[in-house]
């Protein structure tokens, strides 16, 4: 019974950040568009949320899901530690895009 409670909880609460995000794009939109572009006309709610769902088709975002990868912090810590272990010459190999002997796979 907790976990459906959960999964509503979750359910109910993105759809009110999705209402707020769609309130925030059309004050944001009719404030500084019509300012900007002398064609620009107001938008109403259906075509904030569009606008809303258009920019995360395009650009991804919402938690990171699509767009760009984002690293861990465990995995920046492994990067940093692995950093911290090589010697000056391996790091200015890695630096020039070869890879370091004691990074090399064996055979």
């Amino acid at each position: 019974m907790k976990f459906r409670r959960k999964i509503f909880a979750r359910a109910l609460l993105m759809v009110i950040v999705v209402a707020l995000l769609g309130g925030i794009v059309m004050g944001l939109w009719n404030w500084i568009a019509p300012a900007l572009v002398t064609d620009a006309r107001a938008i109403d709610y259906p075509h904030a949320l569009g606008l809303l769902v258009l920019c995360r088709i395009l650009f991804g975002g919402f938690r990171g899901h699509g767009g760009c990868h984002r690293r861990t912090r465990w995995e920046h810590w492994q990067q940093w530690q692995a950093w911290q272990r090589m010697t000056p010459e391996e790091r200015e190999q890695i630096r020039n895009g070869a890879t370091p002997p004691s990074q090399q796979p064996t055979p």
